[in-house]
């Protein structure tokens, strides 16, 4: 496992399933309708079982839109809240994915910090089926939440990167030492 503290908060990576992650929050990678999918999101919802989809679709008719995050509670899951993150479908990038991708994180780095949550952990959202390219999601993924812990006032003592394959680690570890880290 790679880490490193920013103002005795940690950013962690770690390869394994987020759905077993005792944490206070873990981050799905949803889609806009917030119905499940498949990759991350199929997990998530197969794990937390029915009540998860039941809570989408009462509190969130109409989904949220690509950038943002929603709360629901954990349901089945060992963690508190899952927070339902939309990134974007890569497009070449001139449509403003890289933005897209930063609110997606940034959105759930803010619901953790109104939730008083300490951990939470990430997957590599819009890097599976959505197609965004490894390098430049794991950067935009790991100074999201270096600015984050970097900053004043947040709840979070440790975010977990939990990812899937030893490449997605690989391009995560590269973007940690890549990342200003200092205070």
């Amino acid at each position: 496992m790679d880490s490193v503290e920013i103002r005795r908060r940690r950013i962690e990576l770690t390869r394994g399933d987020i759905t077993t992650q005792a944490v206070d929050a873990i981050a799905n990678a949803a889609n806009e309708a917030l119905r499940g999918g498949g990759g991350v999101d199929g997990a998530i919802h197969r794990a937390a079982g029915p009540g998860l989809l039941d809570e989408l679709r009462d509190r969130y008719p109409a989904g949220t839109p690509t950038g943002t995050a929603v709360a629901t509670a954990a349901h089945r899951l060992p963690s508190r809240w899952v927070l339902h993150a939309v990134g974007p479908v890569w497009r070449g990038g001139g449509h403003g994915e890289a933005e897209l991708l930063d609110g997606a994180y940034r959105s759930c780095l803010r619901l953790a910090d109104e939730l008083r949550a300490r951990t939470l952990a990430f997957p590599a959202i819009s890097m599976g089926i959505y197609g965004y390219p490894s390098d430049e999601g794991a950067r935009i993924g790991v100074e999201a939440v270096a600015r984050h812990l970097g900053g004043e006032g947040t709840s979070l003592e440790v975010v977990r990167f939990v990812l899937f394959s030893d490449e997605t680690y690989d391009h995560f570890a590269v973007a940690l030492r890549e990342t200003d880290v200092s205070d």
